[in-house]
Parts: structure tokens; sequence; C-alpha cells
């Protein structure tokens, strides 16, 4: 059977499949055993359960009766995405109360067309025969805690500080949690050539920009030295708290096999995804039938890759690739993502960068 029926099909017995669909919204919001009672169907009280997890309130009436709204319509969107990516588990998230639009605007940042640095040089191609079934830079250490980057667009600098987080501790041992803030305040690194590619605090950035950057100024301070606030301020950059630097940064064509590589030598890898399906997503392995490749919005850190995602609707197990987001522990798996590999979903092998620190 082709892809095309098997969407196909699979819309079709969409009535069969709502009924689980609720079932599953509704165990994201309150434990299992009180998902007996069918007023629990009802999105009012999921409404009012969500604003008791996520502590979420609102000004007026007329704001908490759009936003009840909103709500509703993300539950049906989830349903929606469910049906279209069933080998994850999409539902109730912190962000159930936004449009997407809203949502796009305030926590994506990664800006399009993608245009490279000209220091930016392609990455060598490396053996593979060798490679690891599995690779996971969180068990080596390279990988600090998941951070959060609020109401700002600036996941691009959260990308560049995680890669650069892992090639410094490859070099020197140490785990350092380095300044986005940094990044947010006084990174307006521009390509020349390209119109309006200027990294641009909460209004989005490229991430080999931003590498570029600590190039020029010399490195960038630890986060605790200069600490995320979430908004745009005056840069005060210290130069002599500078706590890790950058030695060089390489692109990475769009082989998964070179990805994985570079990724198992040099690191944790900075990338671009479409993160059209991420608003809904819980948690398991996204592998979502359609999905721009083009359409990159959003920074995020590649720190590993699995074998055997499960994946029933496609008869067999997946691997997958492993991705650190920027949205809080309380989002996703622990803050991250699982996406399936070979098939560039969602653009994620489109735009990848390492960066090599300098031991300082």
């Amino acid at each position: 059977m082709d892809r095309s029926s098997f969407i196909y099909l699979l819309l079709l017995s969409s009535v069969a499949v709502a009924v689980s669909a609720d079932d599953l919204l509704i165990r994201q919001v309150i434990p299992e055993e009180e998902t007996s009672g069918d007023h629990l169907l009802n999105a009012d009280h999921h409404f009012t359960l969500f604003k008791t997890k996520f502590g979420k309130t609102y000004a007026t009436p007329e704001e908490h009766d759009y936003r009840l709204s909103v709500f509703k319509s993300n539950l049906r969107r989830a349903k929606r995405h469910q049906l279209l990516d069933p080998t994850a588990e999409h539902g109730v998230t912190k962000f159930s109360d936004l449009t997407p639009s809203e949502f796009r605007k305030t926590y994506l940042g990664l800006k399009n067309p993608i245009k490279l640095p000209s220091d930016a040089n392609k990455a060598p191609i490396l053996p593979t025969d060798d490679l690891p079934e599995e690779f996971d830079w969180r068990d080596h250490g390279a990988v600090t805690a998941v951070k959060n980057q609020g109401s700002c667009g600036s996941c691009w600098s959260f990308s560049t500080t995680g890669a650069l987080e892992g090639s410094h501790f490859l070099q020197t041992g140490e785990l350092v949690s380095l300044s986005e803030q940094q990044l947010v305040d006084c990174d307006h690194e521009c390509d020349p050539a390209e119109k309006n590619s200027c990294d641009s605090g909460c209004n989005g950035g490229l991430m080999n920009n931003a590498f570029e950057y600590i190039l020029k100024a010399g490195g960038v301070q630890k986060e605790s030295d200069y600490p995320y606030t979430g908004k745009e301020g005056t840069c005060h950059f210290d130069k002599t708290k500078i706590a890790a630097t950058v030695s060089n940064f390489s692109v990475i064509g769009t082989d998964e096999d070179q990805i994985a590589a570079n990724l198992v030598k040099h690191g944790p890898l900075a990338i671009g995804i479409n993160a059209a399906w991420m608003q809904t997503y819980i948690g398991k392995v996204s592998c979502p039938y359609i999905c721009s490749k083009k359409r990159l919005d959003h920074g995020v850190l590649l720190v590993g890759y699995g074998s055997a995602g499960y994946a029933p609707s496609r008869l067999k197990e997946k691997p997958y690739w492993i991705i650190k987001n920027s949205w809080g522990p309380n989002w996703g798996e622990d803050g991250y993502y699982k996406i399936c590999s070979g098939y560039n979903l969602c653009g994620m092998d489109t735009m990848v960068s390492a960066v090599v620190s300098s031991n300082t």
C-alpha cells in the first residue's frame, strides 16, 4: 500500500479513532483512574485542569473566554495531529491556549531564508562504518539541563550555546552552562549578502550567525555571569569573564549517516527544524505524514539517536533522532523531542552545524 492510500484509509477510520484520541487527551491532564466519568469529556473541565496544571491566569473574563475558545480549537487540532502522526502522542500542552500564529510569533525564532556566513566551512566527509547503533550525549555528560526561552523568539541562541557547551565539554572535560542572554543582547551579526538575516534577539536569528559573532567577539560568558531574562537588554559583555570560545564551525550536508558521524565526533549539533507538530507534542517518536522540509522556523539541539522507536502504523520499528528543546522540562519528554530519522522529516537534515570550541 502506498503512502497516500494509507493516509486516506487512516482518515476514513477517524470516527473509530476519535474515542481513543479523546481518552488520550484526558490522560494528559488528570490521573488515569479518574477518567471514567462522562463529564470529563467536557472541554470546560479540561480547561480548568489545564489552568491549574500550568498556572494560567487571564486578566479579564473576555480574555478567559477567548482563551477557552482557542483551547477548544487546539483540542480538535491535537486530535487531527494524532491521526496524522500516530507514532507520537499529541494532546494538551502548556501552549494549548495559544493560536498557531501566536505560538509561532512567541516561541519560534529561526530566520529564513538560510544564508551561511562566509566563514562556515563544509564539514569533511567522515567514516560511518563503525557508528554505534544508538548514541546519546546526555549519557556522556555533554548536555546541560533543559532551559526555557520563555516568551522570546530566542531559540537560535539556545541551539548555539548547546552546541558550544557540548564542544567545550569535549575539549576540557568541564560542562558549563553558557549565556544565551549575551547573544540576545549583543549579537547583531548579519550576512551582508542576504537581506533580513541579522540576529535580532527575541525577534529571531541564525545559529551560524551566532557562531560567527562568538568567533569575532572572542567568546561567551557563563550563564551564571550573564543570566537569562527572556527579553532584550543592553549588552554588558565582559571579556574578562569568557567561559568558552569558538575555534571554527562547519555546515554538515543532508546525509543522515554524516550527521550521525559528526554528532558522535563533535558533540551535539545545532539544527533547524519545522516546528509545525510541536505545539501539541507530548511524547514518543514523531513521524508525521506531512511536514514541510523548507519552512524551518525553530532552532534546536541534536543530542543523539536511537535505533528503535516503535511505530505500529508503519508495522516495524523506526530509528529516531533525539532533540533538546528550549521550552522548559514541562514540555514534551522532559523537554526533549523525538523525530523519525531517515526521511529528513520537517527539514531537520537541512540546516545542521557543528562547532569546535577552543580549549580556554
